[in-house]
């Protein structure tokens, strides 16, 4: 496979086993992107997974997550694809970061053979995707990865081989890696200890636009003449303005009315914004809860800038 490169953006993944993390510290320090440990098996949630993904996000990182895979069976890689689904809606939902959701499947305990490996990783990464609405990519080791047929590489590759002089090896499945997780004792400013260190094959702007797709773009209002853009908070409305503020209502109103929750920790920085942003013209009142779909929706308008002034 190919050799790294100077002009390639570099990132980590972490754990709980990394512990409390100064994300600010990290992004300054030039890592680009994080990949984050959500869960493991059929149960299994990482303590630290919201506390990391809120930090990351909040410092301006490009986020992914990762799932520690342990099936043996179809029914039982399904399962593990439902939990790894359902604690990412804890943030919003894999469409909500800006990097997919990846399967770690380094390891064979149960000592299947090479169509069955293959068969139960197909069961949880179309699961997955079924479920999350994005297609997730592969990390393996350099050995491991030779269990993997052609066939799966339609799939992206996130790929372990510790070495400062020998590439990963060419496999069945893949002649060139996406991410190489390159060494699991690198330092970085932020974190206490050792980190896995991993670098993407290609600049960050790329990196943005290669996975661009994992994150949704906002509904467009009714009006096709005008944006999907709240008018500037506390300035009065043009006719424009104001039925391009009625048409967004109208979509918010909607997905208020579905099944009620109170603010989620991910969605409460956008809730506040979003209220802020006009104060005499405010968009919603969420003093009953709203629906996740809501505060999704909220929240994705949030990072798009929507509601700064």
């Amino acid at each position: 496979m190919q050799t790294r490169s100077s002009g390639n953006t570099q990132g980590i993944d972490v754990s709980r086993y990394q512990g409390t993390i100064d994300w600010a510290k990290v992004k300054a320090s030039g890592m680009t992107f994080v990949f984050i440990k959500a869960t493991e098996g059929q149960t299994y949630t990482d303590p630290n997974f919201q506390t990391n993904v809120t930090g990351a996000l909040a410092a301006g990182m490009l986020v992914g997550t990762y799932h520690f895979f342990r099936a043996t069976t179809t029914d039982g890689a399904k399962a593990e694809a439902a939990n790894y689904a359902n604690t990412l809606n804890k943030v919003g939902g894999a469409k909500a970061l800006q990097l997919p959701p990846v399967m770690d499947y380094e390891n064979n305990p149960g000592n299947l053979s090479k169509a069955q490996i293959n068969t139960v990783a197909k069961a949880f990464l179309t699961e997955l995707q079924r479920l999350t609405g994005v297609k997730p990519i592969i990390y393996t080791g350099n050995s491991f990865a030779g269990n993997f047929e052609p066939s799966m590489s339609s799939y992206d590759l996130w790929i372990a081989r510790y070495s400062n002089t020998r590439v990963p090896d060419d496999q069945p499945a893949w002649k060139c890696w996406t991410f190489w997780q390159y060494t699991d004792s690198g330092k970085v400013n932020g974190i206490s200890g050792n980190v896995d260190m991993n670098e993407f094959q290609g600049s960050a702007a790329e990196l943005r636009a290669r996975y661009a797709t994992a994150t949704p773009k906002p509904p467009k209002p009714t009006n096709p003449t005008n944006p999907a853009e709240p008018p500037k908070g506390g300035e009065p409305m043009t006719a424009e303005e104001k039925a391009a503020f009625d048409a967004l209502k109208s979509q918010v109103d909607k997905l208020q009315a579905r099944q009620q929750m109170e603010v989620p920790v991910w969605a409460k920085a956008a809730v506040d914004a979003a209220l802020a942003y006009d104060t005499k013209n405010p968009l919603f009142s969420i003093d009953s809860g709203a629906s996740y779909d809501f505060y999704r929706f909220i929240t994705v308008m949030y990072r798009r800038g929507l509601f700064k002034k």
